[in-house]
């Protein structure tokens, strides 16, 4: 893909549907570590810590790029971690922590959103609308979204400067926090915020709704945000995260990577990881039941500055 772009310009038309608007220049690389970190699951069920640590270690054997993997089920009490405080930039997955930054500060204020915020927030979410996030983005400014942050515990989350969203650095650790504190009661959102934000990660378009859904059943409902972004170092950086209710079980998932050669090598990837989640959790689910997505995503977007 070629791009002709002055990283002086700070306004430049979104493209519809792109994954993230960002400046192409080299931008930050998580540390490449001397031994590659090892998948690490605990459970309370007997014998499901060891079958998926060695069926998410299975799924990425043949992967490249760097890949890093939260899962927890509260009905089992399990988690699974791999490269739990890797940094990524987060591409649209940041488009989460903006609606959660929005409904933390109005609530802060005993207020409802405006039909304006609503409506943005929703093109937001849904569509993953550039032009929109920025317009919440832009509102709320970087002192409101490290309030929010803050209030989360989501101590290792930085936004990206310069009106760049996109960049915002995250990690595994810190999106599963978030997850968590959309899926079950907290100080920090209230339960109709809660209820807001799934519901709009409930209504993503067909297109865009891959990744961690891949493999779920019928019987769990899914709710799902991604993020992909090409820059000139480290290929295309491709992240899914989701939340799942259902089956018996109640679990959030993300898979941020980075290092991919092309969008749906990254896709792909992510789905390898959450088929086998949804399958090592959910085993009594025929294959005819549950969720392949059926669109390639598009790769054909321009990567420009926000602001």
């Amino acid at each position: 893909m070629t791009h002709h772009i002055s990283l002086r310009a700070r306004v430049l038309p979104a493209v519809a549907a792109a994954g993230m608007l960002v400046p192409v220049v080299a931008g930050a690389a998580p540390a490449s570590a001397a031994t590659a970190p090892q998948v690490s699951c605990t459970s309370g069920k007997a014998g499901l810590a060891t079958k998926l640590q060695r069926d998410i270690t299975a799924a990425l054997a043949t992967r490249t790029g760097t890949v890093a993997v939260g899962l927890r089920d509260r009905t089992t009490n399990t988690t699974c971690t791999l490269r739990a405080t890797t940094s990524y930039d987060s591409a649209s997955v940041v488009k989460v922590t903006v609606l959660a930054t929005l409904l933390w500060d109005a609530k802060k204020t005993n207020r409802y959103l405006t039909t304006r915020e609503s409506t943005l927030a929703t093109a937001m979410i849904t569509k993953s609308d550039n032009a929109a996030t920025t317009s919440l983005w832009n509102q709320l400014g970087v002192t409101k979204v490290k309030g929010f942050l803050a209030a989360a515990g989501m101590t290792r989350t930085v936004p990206g400067s310069g009106g760049y969203w996109g960049l915002t650095q995250i990690n595994v650790t810190d999106e599963q926090r978030l997850l968590s504190l959309i899926t079950a009661r907290n100080t920090v959102l209230s339960d109709n915020s809660r209820a807001y934000i799934s519901k709009l990660m409930g209504q993503v378009v067909s297109s865009q709704r891959w990744g961690t859904p891949a493999g779920a059943p019928s019987s769990v409902s899914v709710h799902v945000k991604n993020g992909w972004l090409q820059r000139a170092t480290r290929g295309w950086r491709v992240h899914s995260v989701g939340t799942f209710q259902g089956g018996g079980h109640d679990y959030t998932i993300s898979v941020l990577t980075d290092g991919n050669s092309t969008m749906t090598y990254g896709v792909n990837t992510i789905q390898a990881v959450a088929k086998v989640i949804h399958r090592d959790l959910i085993p009594t689910a025929t294959t005819a039941t549950r969720y392949a997505p059926t669109t390639t995503p598009s790769e054909a977007y321009v990567a420009v500055p926000q602001g």
